[in-house]
């Protein structure tokens, strides 16, 4: 297809100043200033967001914000949305310019095969074709819908689906065991299981089967399940026990009714979706996020600040966004939230190592060029990963210009742990040898750091402001972000606890079946009343550039996924021979996520090559390859508080190099003669 001819390119947020002028009469000097205001006068600037991105609703919101509470701000009061709704208004427009919703490759197709396309209007088919099916076996606004699913268009298209009749959207990936899986979907009581057969990953099919059986038979429920037939495997012993139909036949409708299908206008705080984020005691907690407050909070950090177009707008004509996520993490939801504006999105589903056995099924090095020849099939324009991810291409001295065209890429994105100054001077590198364009010979870096807590970011890009490596550009518009001390004020140029002060539309509206908001409360409030505690470390710089320093708390971050560290001891302390255990993950700055796990083992077992497979299976099997820890010790004890706690932060900041005498306080720990064990093992990391 031609582009037509147009002016050069205007970034996005720079259209959103020149709007504000024209439309409201407002002008900063500088950024600092406009992002003031947004924090300052939240209710003009989320009415000006409504206004700047043309949400529609059949009845008028009575206020923006009734009042700047934290739980419990009642955003756009009386308005009706869906988040079907704002992606499908899309279709004529975007089918109309060429261009299609949704391209995917997956291991097998990009080593191969062909992509796969899923057109506006095939995308509005299915997405009616199988709401209507929901319908038909009760599904009520308010039900829950459960996926089993990997990052494939069928994803999506249930998503959608589900969401369009008001139901209630959760997804876990298919690399998550059982037990994982259970303690999410358990708490929500599902009314409809989608699942898939099997899927492939780092070259091989792990055949999911037996794993949906299990959910189906641990989930009372449940009355009907949807197979999706992901592998073509034989799915007879999950029909055997559950109510089941084919994924493709509950898709196909294409009649008068499918023509007609439009979603449910809903309230502007109905339930959208309900995502998990571990803390490091209890089960998993079920975040419900609202329709209105997702879409309004990621139309405007996609396009404001992630600089992601509409693909059939003349200044981002072509526009083509792809983030590599798993189903598992946040970023599989911004990774379809680039439907929200029109903007085709390009998705990859497998190992972003590409495949790590060969046709005999021998272990081989990962392929760190797969994402980047994946791009340059798709014609990627925006492409983001996990800062892992860079860190790993760095590591193997991947050459882009081995990777096929990547001409059309004018922006780099990056989350789920800091970015290393060194990662992001190796891309910037890359991309000035390719210089395909302008926008290569400088490529520019969207850093951003939000979290699946409330379905956003934080801090992260600005198209034009500079740039500098380890950094993120600056705090986000509607974002009263600050980095607090121990004393609760705000500081510059130190580091201290991410806050945020005032609401945004898209934070929580509860956890599911959290009686009295306490879990809530105690998750972000506990520390200062009305005020959002991330917990993360933040610097603000006198110019605004932020750095995150990783987690303040205890939780695992392993490649961009939270984990708690209770999910973990469930899964270790079910060892018979483990009589206690601590696992602590030391990524900060960038540096490679580097997790030790330390066991305390029955009298007479030793942890041997045997012990530490065992370990790792358990971890493998309950929870994801992905949390299998880089080191385990055997120790004594593990260090406690008087009252039974384990000491997770106390031990990570010794471990991070903090001395003793500042992380802890031995008077009252239950053992403190146990530290000098720790103490020595922080030492000999220090020296090498």
């Amino acid at each position: 297809m031609t582009k037509p001819q147009t002016p050069p390119y205007v970034p996005q947020i720079r259209l959103y100043q020149n709007w504000l002028q024209t439309q409201r009469g407002l002008t900063f000097e500088s950024y600092d200033a406009m992002w003031r205001w947004s924090v300052t006068e939240l209710e003009d600037f989320w009415q000006s967001i409504w206004d700047y991105f043309e949400l529609q609703s059949p009845t008028p919101h009575t206020a923006v914000l009734d009042a700047r509470k934290m739980p419990g701000a009642n955003w756009f009061a009386g308005a009706q949305v869906n988040y079907a709704q704002q992606v499908l208004r899309h279709v004529d427009a975007a089918h109309g310019a060429g261009f299609s919703a949704i391209l995917s490759h997956n291991e097998k197709s990009l080593a191969g095969g062909t992509h796969r396309e899923l057109t506006w209007p095939e995308l509005r088919r299915q997405v009616a074709s199988l709401a209507l099916h929901l319908k038909a076996q009760g599904v009520q606004p308010g039900d829950r819908v459960a996926a089993y699913l990997p990052n494939i268009p069928e994803a999506a298209v249930a998503f959608l689906a589900t969401v369009s009749i008001g139901g209630v959207w959760s997804i876990c990936a298919p690399d998550m065991g059982t037990n994982s899986v259970l303690d999410r979907f358990r708490q929500i009581e599902p009314k409809v299981l989608i699942a898939c057969d099997g899927v492939t990953y780092g070259g091989r099919d792990f055949d999911r089967v037996a794993v949906v059986a299990e959910l189906c038979a641990a989930l009372p429920s449940v009355r009907h399940v949807i197979v999706q037939s992901n592998l073509g495997l034989d799915t007879s012993a999950i029909q055997k026990i559950a109510n089941c139909a084919d994924y493709t036949k509950a898709t196909a409708r294409n009649d008068a009714e499918t023509a007609a299908f439009e979603p449910l206008w809903l309230p502007f705080d109905h339930p959208l979706w309900i995502v998990y984020s571990s803390g490091t005691t209890g089960l998993p907690k079920p975040i419900v996020h609202g329709h209105g407050g997702t879409v309004i909070v990621a139309l405007a950090l996609k396009g404001l600040h992630n600089d992601i177009g509409c693909s059939y707008d003349p200044n981002s004509f072509g526009e083509r966004y792809h983030w590599y996520s798993s189903t598992g993490w946040v970023m599989w939801n911004a990774q379809i939230s680039g439907l929200l504006s029109g903007t085709t999105c390009c998705i990859f589903d497998g190992n972003p190592g590409g495949s790590t056995v060969d046709a005999a099924g021998n272990k081989v090095a990962p392929d760190w060029t797969t994402l980047w020849r994946f791009a340059a099939d798709m014609g990627v324009t925006f492409f983001g990963a996990g800062a892992a991810f860079f860190a790993n291409c760095l590591k193997a001295n991947v050459d882009l210009r081995t990777c096929g065209d990547l001409s059309s890429v004018r922006a780099l994105g990056t989350t789920g742990s800091p970015l290393s100054a060194e990662a992001q001077a190796w891309g910037t590198q890359q991309f000035a040898r390719l210089a395909g364009s302008e926008a290569q010979r400088d490529i520019w870096w969207c850093n951003i750091s939000g979290g699946t807590d409330f379905a956003g970011a934080f801090i992260g890009g600005h198209r034009e402001l500079p740039q500098v490596a380890g950094e993120m550009q600056c705090r986000l518009m509607g974002c009263a972000v600050e980095a607090w001390n121990e004393q609760g004020q705000p500081v510059v140029d130190e580091v201290g606890e991410l806050v945020c002060s005032q609401p945004i539309p898209s934070m929580p509206l509860y956890f599911w079946g959290d009686e009295g908001n306490k879990r809530y409360l105690s998750s972000y409030f506990d520390t200062y009343p009305n005020v959002w505690r991330h917990g993360d470390w933040l610097k603000v710089g006198q110019h605004g550039g932020c750095i995150i320093y990783g987690r303040s708390d205890a939780t695992i971050n392993r490649h961009g996924l939270r984990m708690g560290t209770s999910e973990l001891y469930s899964a270790v302390e079910a060892l018979p021979e483990v009589l206690d255990s601590m696992v602590v993950d030391l990524e900060y700055l960038g540096r490679e996520s580097y997790m030790p796990l330390f066991v305390v083992l029955r009298e007479g077992v030793t942890l041997d090559d045997a012990m530490r497979a065992k370990l790792v299976d358990a971890i493998r099997t309950a929870l994801s390859p992905r949390f299998v820890p880089n080191e385990i010790f055997q120790v004594a004890e593990i260090p406690r508080t008087l009252s039974g706690k384990k000491q997770e932060l106390p031990i990570k900041k010794l471990l991070l190099g903090q001395p003793i005498e500042k992380v802890v306080n031995r008077e009252a720990m239950a053992n403190p003669d146990c530290l000098d064990w720790y103490v020595a093992l922080a030492k000999a990391r220090l020296v090498h």
